[in-house]
């Protein structure tokens, strides 16, 4: 539920009034369940106190495109995920996977009101809520909060834009880039991580830590709710830890939850067609539509990549294997390419994986395998990794006192490429290829599609933060770099 321009303008009028919540204002509120379960219980509970049944028909049900919803059999399952019939918690530590538009947000928002206001056991606590880096995104959620208050019951509360007293209790919005003054809370009840996988990668963490070390100190309920960024993202790595090794319980919530209740098909069908929706619709971590490809050139790319994935890879064939060295952040990627020479001249993708803190010489290994397995292979590394490079050349016997100005297949095997002076080049040449349709990947590199579906571009650079699986990314550019088809 948004809050109109009207209601956010009121607030702040009323912001030096001497109007706040008090005891009598809240006092409706008081022992009321948050939702009835039971559909005849509700309706007779409904009748018999005059609509004040519960906590959300009492604040009002939430709205969307001017129509009143319920408590939905999704919102229940979260409901009774955190508590127990009679309110007592079970699993205090959430992870929400969900699908936009399901009112994930406005449910939990409610959640925090009814605690707040159900008894005094949150008294003189805390509640924290964090948004993403902008002051707006806090400001709008503790507005919506304030929202519930003011739209049946009238009341108005005078706190500043981020901060809301609601029974003694102290709920407050921190941006993901200030959390300093969120570390010193004496008394933290319930956090709520508000589409965390979006905040900047390395608030990501810092939000993450800050609410967990919470856990000793008060016992916090953390709740952690997102619809679906990229790989490597807060999501993904959580969704990937270990069942008995993860201290949270994980839903994921796609589409398919809210049709017929918060979605109709017809406007299911309508967002298909966007791009985003596997991601936006489907709990898929594919990232944000990147800049530099068309999803038009891409689908084509993997059409066709299909077509030749089985046919066996030549002795006399071009194979150029792109590597990447991964450092201390980031992980090694590597690429093989083969120019197949059928009916017309293709550059198919044979093989594709990234290692994540690999010991060096497995990779040079694996790379040797190549060699003894196929005739005719290049490797074309970034050069910035001496290390990597002389690994390599000693496994092949050439010389250690290489230089990228000189470097060419005429003269060795492992060909270092000064990347940093090459790279926009390479991205250049590699958004030739795909124009043209020279550049074709099977469906089963998944990653390598994502990769490019997500390449974003800043003056002719890729952004390494939006592009997913940026490592292969690189991997393929050096790869083509072998490649000159005309």
């Amino acid at each position: 539920m948004t809050i109109p321009y009207q209601w956010h303008n009121k607030t702040r009028k009323l912001s030096s009034s001497p109007l706040s919540v008090t005891d009598k204002d809240l006092s409706i509120l008081n022992g009321k369940p948050f939702w009835i379960n039971d559909k005849h219980e509700h309706k007779q509970e409904f009748i018999r106190t005059n609509g004040n049944c519960c906590f959300n028909h009492i604040v009002g049900l939430p709205v969307k495109n001017n129509i009143q919803h319920p408590m939905y059999d999704y919102e229940i399952k979260l409901f009774k995920e955190l508590f127990s019939i009679n309110g007592d918690f079970k699993d205090k530590h959430l992870w929400v996977l969900k699908s936009t538009g399901l009112g994930i947000t406005e449910f939990f928002i409610r959640v925090i009101g009814w605690l707040c206001t159900k008894d005094d056991s949150l008294k003189s606590s805390q509640v924290s809520i964090v948004t993403g880096p902008r002051l707006e995104l806090a400001i709008t959620l503790i507005d919506r909060l304030k929202g519930l208050f003011y739209n049946k019951l009238g009341i108005v509360f005078s706190n500043k834009e981020t901060i809301i007293e609601l029974n003694g209790v102290r709920i407050e919005a921190f941006p993901s880039h200030h959390l300093d003054s969120m570390r010193g809370l004496a008394n933290v009840s319930f956090i709520l991580l508000d589409e965390a996988d979006f905040f900047p990668v390395g608030q990501q963490k810092e939000a993450r830590d800050i609410s967990e070390r919470y856990i000793a100190k008060s016992n916090p309920y953390i709740v952690l709710t997102s619809t679906a960024n990229k790989p490597g993202s807060l999501f993904d790595t959580i969704e990937r830890e270990k069942e008995d090794e993860c201290i949270y319980k994980r839903v994921k919530l796609p589409f398919e939850y809210g049709l017929g209740k918060i979605y109709t098909q017809e406007e299911i069908d309508k967002q298909r067609q966007s791009p985003s929706f596997k991601r936006e619709y489907c709990c898929q971590y594919l990232g944000t539509v990147g800049n530099v490809f068309t999803p038009m050139q891409i689908d084509e790319v993997v059409k066709i990549g299909q077509q030749y994935k089985d046919i066996a890879i030549s002795q006399y064939t071009l194979k150029c294997v792109g590597i990447d060295p991964g450092f201390s952040s980031s992980k090694t990627g590597i690429v093989m390419c083969e120019h197949v020479k059928d009916k017309e001249d293709k550059i198919i993708v044979r093989y594709c994986e990234e290692f994540d803190k690999t010991d060096p010489n497995y990779v040079a290994d694996l790379l040797w395998d190549f060699h003894l397995k196929y005739m005719n292979v290049y490797y074309l590394i970034d050069g910035s990794n001496r290390a990597m490079v002389n690994l390599l050349k000693i496994k092949f016997n050439e010389p250690l006192n290489w230089d990228t100005k000189t470097a060419g297949p005429n003269n060795m095997t492992v060909i270092p490429i000064n990347f940093q002076t090459a790279h926009k080049q390479m991205l250049s040449h590699l958004h030739q290829m795909v124009a043209q349709k020279y550049l074709v990947i099977p469906e089963e590199q998944e990653k390598l599609i994502i990769s490019l579906r997500t390449a974003y571009t800043k003056e002719l650079s890729l952004d390494k933060e939006q592009t997913s699986y940026n490592d292969l990314l690189d991997a393929l550019r050096l790869s083509l770099k072998g490649y000159n088809i005309k």
